[in-house]
This record gives C-alpha cells, structure tokens and sequence, in this order.
C-alpha cells in the first residue's frame, strides 16, 4: 500500500466522516499489521485475514506498548472511544477499498469488545492494598525512643 496513496483515501474518508482523525486511521493500519504479526498469520494473502476480535486484542496490546499510561488520551483525542469506535474506523477502511474482509465480517463483531478504561486506563492506577485491618490492632505500637528513656529516665 503507499503511503501516499493511503493518505489521499485517508481524507477523503475524513472529509465524509469526521468524526475520527487521520491518526485514528494510521493507528488502526498499524496495529493491524501488529496483530498479524501478534496472531503469527501469514504477511499476504487470504490467511493474513484477523477477526474482530483478534485485531481488537492486537489493537489493546500494541496501544498500550506504544503509549502507555497516555494510551487511552491518545485515543480518545483521535475520536477513539469504544470498540464500537474501531469498527467504524476498519470498516471505512473497507469501503474505502484499502482493507479486505469476508463474507463474515461485520460491523457489529467489534460491539462490546472491551470498555476501555479498564483496559488502556486500570493498569497504570495505584493499586490498594489487598486487605486492609479490621478495627484497631491488638499490639501495641512501639514508641519511639527519646532522650529520656534512652537515658533510663522515666517522667514519674
């Protein structure tokens, strides 16, 4: 595919839909290519072909390996929200003729993928304890040591 022929396609796609930007369509190639080579299918031909939900897990991990704790800013600044987003997005590229499918493919298969806050946001959150006491505790705290009673005396 060339590149600039892929960006000519871009804005056109863009100019009809604007909801996402150009980058939401240069990251959906790449990590299709990421999932690809994620889900080991062969780089051409009819077996290169990756379900929704393989691309979507590509997509998840390849996201977070690119940016990080900023992944899911990042999406969302490119009109990424949701899988049902990213489905919108590849099936553009469909119709735009600059990626395949098969009979099977639909639209809908990218609903409900993942919520992704809890994907791209949860893993870089501090995490809680896992228990926390119940009540107070039975010990009693060590105090810390003075110069008095480091000395032996006592304030009696």
């Amino acid at each position: 595919m060339h590149e600039k022929d892929f960006s000519d396609v871009i804005d056109v796609i863009c100019t009809r839909d604007p909801r996402y930007l150009p980058d939401a369509y240069y990251f959906i190639r790449e990590a299709l290519d990421f999932a690809v080579r994620m889900h080991k299918k062969p780089t051409e031909g009819v077996l290169r072909h990756v379900s929704a939900a393989e691309l979507l897990e590509g997509i998840r991990v390849y996201a977070l390996q690119e940016y990080g704790p900023m992944t899911l800013t990042v999406l969302q600044s490119w009109g990424l929200t949701c899988t049902e987003d990213i489905g919108e997005v590849v099936f553009n590229l469909v119709e735009s003729g600059k990626l395949g499918r098969t009979e099977n493919d639909r639209k809908e298969d990218f609903g409900g993928g993942y919520d992704f806050a809890s994907v791209f946001a949860r893993p870089f959150q501090p995490r809680q304890p896992d228990t926390q006491p119940e009540g107070p505790s039975s010990e009693v705290p060590e105090q810390p040591e003075t110069a008095e009673t480091a000395a032996g005396e006592t304030s009696s």
